[in-house]
């Protein structure tokens, strides 16, 4: 069931009321409350609340009649937008890939202006996000720049097998990407890390911008292309990164034999070390856990080769009914969605984060998912699966390594920057008086 309904018990937001509104500007019949076709402000009012603005495909699996509304809303806001201004946070999140390009060339710096108090209410404001949502930290180092920096693994007697860098990893939590690099080499696997700026437009595909995500996905199939055609297994980390390719390339380039060929080899780090991994001695962990499942996982993948694996390496665990936990990537963050997004954490997620005891793990793949949690006033870090299975390779506990903030040195360089920034605007306007005036 729906989750802003589950916390609004308002029927518009249902997905029968949705799909009937759907229903009613797809028939056009003569007193049809839906008059503007594609461009009907109702429908788009009534799709507002609906947390497929990440993709989210849980209801597909959930729902009696097999309503996909993540692609319905995604289709819907391409014909609605066409041509026309978006909101705000089209931009800022569903371009987010290209801006953690950017942001990857000097990290420090964009940290340190993203968590200023003045700055970060200024870009919070411009990219229509939530003030009361605090902006993400990008990591020091991508995951792409410290497999190209490392010496070459082991020469895999398993094979070959594509590490898929997808944006949250690479930029946001590149030691999730290192532990499952660690975990894939300890079972024989030679790890391929693309160095090559690739997305599967996961982003783009979620706040209906399908044109550019058939680009790019064009591009990632044609990069892929090698590897798939030799019948290597891609392993995806980021759950709606994953199901993207497990699930919406396909829909969006159906003739495409190379996304065809992607589709069929991706698998999750769980799926690969259960059934493609014959032998793999796993650690034995121990000790108990709960866990949010990923909508995308739940609706595409499952988490039963995620269960399987745990439970046989000892772990107590308890997989949490939550349903989504609130966040849906860009939904959670943009302005007048916290309170919706919020609650629906609370339902579940969030109370029994708290209840947990502090030696117990808090597992949840997907990075919305962490970040809910860790947004959420639990006082916990939730960590991946590869980072689990990395410390028990170890015989350590589990320390997710995440981004720091920005302290004082971080700020004491923004101020630097711009201080240099306003006497080269000083200098240069100086310059263009002295010119006008020799003329």
């Amino acid at each position: 069931m729906c989750p802003s309904y589950m916390v609004t018990r308002e029927e518009e937001h249902s997905t029968r009321g949705r799909s009937r509104l759907l229903f009613e500007m797809l028939e056009g019949h003569a007193d049809s409350p839906i008059t503007a076709g594609w461009r009907s402000t109702e429908v788009r009012d009534a799709l507002d609340l609906c947390l497929a603005c990440k993709g989210c495909k849980g209801c597909k699996k959930d729902c009696p009649v097999q309503v996909d509304m993540a692609t319905m809303k995604a289709e819907f806001l391409a014909h609605h937008y066409a041509g026309r201004i978006r909101p705000r946070s089209h931009y800022s999140m569903g371009w987010l890939p290209a801006v953690a390009q950017v942001a990857s060339r000097a990290p420090q710096l964009v940290n340190a202006i993203t968590q200023a108090p003045v700055l970060r209410d200024v870009l919070t404001i411009a990219g229509g996000i939530d003030r009361r949502r605090r902006i993400p930290l990008f990591a020091g180092q991508t995951l792409q720049a410290w497999t190209a920096g490392r010496d070459p693994g082991p020469t895999g007697l398993r094979g070959d097998v594509v590490l898929w860098p997808d944006t949250f990893t690479n930029h946001l939590t590149p030691a999730i990407g290192m532990a499952a690099v660690q975990v894939l080499e300890a079972a024989g696997w030679r790890v391929i890390v693309p160095t090559q700026p690739l997305c599967c437009g996961l982003t783009w595909i979620s706040t209906g911008q399908l044109a550019t995500a058939r680009r790019v996905l064009q591009r990632t199939a044609g990069a892929l292309a090698p590897y798939l055609q030799r019948g290597v297994k891609v392993v995806g980390l980021e759950p709606s990164c994953t199901a993207v390719f497990r699930s919406d390339a396909r829909e969006l380039m159906p003739g495409n034999r190379d996304v065809q060929r992607l589709q069929q080899q991706t698998v999750t780090l769980a799926e690969l070390l259960r059934d493609h991994t014959d032998g793999w001695q796993r650690p034995q962990l121990g000790g108990k856990a709960i866990a949010q499942t990923h909508c995308h996982q739940h609706a595409i993948m499952g988490y039963d080769a995620d269960q399987a694996l745990l439970r046989a390496a000892g772990v107590d665990l308890d997989v949490l009914d939550a349903g989504c936990c609130g966040l849906a990537g860009n939904f959670g963050f943009e302005a007048g969605h916290c309170d919706v997004s919020r609650a629906c954490g609370e339902r579940v997620l969030l109370p029994a984060v708290r209840d947990a005891a502090t030696d117990t793990l808090v597992l949840a793949d997907g990075f919305s998912c962490r970040t809910q949690i860790e947004q959420g006033v639990t006082g916990r870090t939730a960590v991946h699966l590869a980072e689990v299975l990395a410390a028990g390779l170890r015989g350590e506990p589990v320390r997710p390594t995440r981004p720091a903030a920005p302290g004082a040195v971080g700020y004491a360089r923004l101020a630097a920057g711009a201080g240099a920034a306003a006497a080269l605007s000083a200098g240069v306007a100086a310059l263009a008086r002295r010119r006008r005036g020799n003329g």
